[in-house]
């Protein structure tokens, strides 16, 4: 079996699993990625852009942080790239993926975001995360510069694989993980 047939197999299995998790266990994820901001926020006193993602079926919606602190979205470019925007008042459009995000003149650098928050299919003991198989955050993360920037998913428990996750060559553990009975950062 080849590494994309496995992959497709762990989306699979964990697709499924994802989509038992309760609102109530979705709730508690954004209330410990709540907790886990303020509590960075508290240490380094000023702070940049907050990346989140746009939420998709059954994804931990973390859109509620925009009420406290400046975020960014993402914008997926050409099937290839991913650049991140600052979620202001304008209206979004769809991205590349069909996914909606700002459509501003002006990219974030990795000097302008503080963390990223990225959605997890399964996260493994090695951190390595299990997405949707596009590779946007991988990409983004071959860039040194980007790999400083805390990179962290964002899950249920029920969806943390007991076993390690098939792993390509090009997939780079994340910085930590948030779910509602944990935070590994």
């Amino acid at each position: 079996m080849t590494i994309f047939e496995k992959k497709k197999k762990e989306r699979h299995f964990f697709r499924k699993l994802r989509a038992e998790s309760s609102f109530n266990e979705r709730n508690n994820v954004e209330i410990n990625v709540k907790q886990y901001v303020d509590l960075f926020v508290k240490e380094y006193k000023n702070i940049g852009y907050i990346a989140i993602y746009w939420p998709l079926k059954n994804e931990v919606d973390l859109r509620s942080l925009k009420e406290e602190f400046s975020l960014a979205l993402p914008r997926c470019i050409y099937k290839n790239k991913l650049l991140f925007y600052p979620w202001d008042n304008k209206s979004l459009t769809k991205d590349s993926e069909g996914i909606l995000s700002p459509d501003n003149s002006f990219s974030l650098s990795y000097k302008k975001i503080s963390m990223i928050f990225v959605p997890c299919l399964s996260v493994d003991k090695n951190l390595i995360r299990l997405g949707y198989g596009g590779g946007y955050f991988d990409k983004l993360r071959v860039d040194s510069n980007w790999r400083k920037v805390p990179c962290i998913g964002v899950l249920t428990s029920n969806c943390l694989s007991t076993t390690p996750l098939t792993r390509a060559e090009w997939d780079i553990p994340l910085s930590g993980f948030i779910t509602e009975k944990e935070i590994f950062v």
